[in-house]
């Protein structure tokens, strides 16, 4: 028997060959499948205190692939790798390269340049980066990883609350489960859709 997975609003579907890239084949439900990606994601994280890392490589394909790869290594095959089929979100898979070219350049533009303040460009990036959808999986944690890394490692300030005062569990509110959270949270997203940042600021700040 495969994995069987139920999906939310807002999750993406994994095709069957990305089912079959899961290491850990005692893995039945979406409750096991969440809490071992939660054990390998905290591991990533721990990785990443106590380390400095230069806007010049954090700005990289190279990093972003490496920090999904830190994150998912120990639960999917494919972890670091980008996605080579066609989602209900993200740009076309032939495209996600020079997308994430495009993203990286003008991520490095608003960064010499201030053009926005520190937030805004990790939030900034943050939301473009899953509009592309670089990973068959993970692609809204690994996005916020990614703008923890930003707004502490590059611009020295606290890494984002994302909604935990909405939550009343203590701790990293898990957005991949219904509730309020993960309800504000794609509210803020697809106001960013629209080029309005400031509820998904506002969220990250909550």
């Amino acid at each position: 028997m495969g994995l069987e997975l139920d999906y939310i609003d807002g999750q993406t579907p994994l095709d069957e060959e990305e089912k079959d890239g899961l290491l850990i084949p005692t893995i039945a439900t979406r409750g096991e499948l969440d809490e071992f990606e939660q054990q390998n994601i905290e591991q990533a994280v721990q990785w990443t205190l106590g380390r400095s890392f230069k806007p010049d490589a954090v700005f990289t394909e190279a990093f972003i692939r490496m920090v999904h790869k830190r994150m998912y290594a120990d639960v999917w095959a494919w972890a670091g790798e980008f996605r080579k089929t066609n989602k209900n979100i993200g740009v076309d898979k032939w495209q996600i390269q020079s997308d994430l070219k495009y993203l990286l350049d003008d991520v490095k533009y608003w960064h010499e340049n201030n053009i926005y303040p520190p937030d805004e460009i990790a939030l900034r990036f943050k939301h473009r980066i899953v509009s592309i959808h670089c990973f068959p999986n993970g692609n809204g944690r690994h996005s916020r990883l990614m703008a923890d890394i930003i707004i502490e490692k590059i611009y020295k300030k606290p890494v984002f609350t994302w909604g935990a005062a909405l939550s009343f569990s203590k701790g990293a509110v898990n957005l991949s489960s219904e509730g309020d959270a993960r309800a504000t949270y794609l509210k803020a997203v697809k106001a960013a859709d629209q080029g309005d940042y400031s509820l998904l600021l506002a969220f990250a700040h909550s």
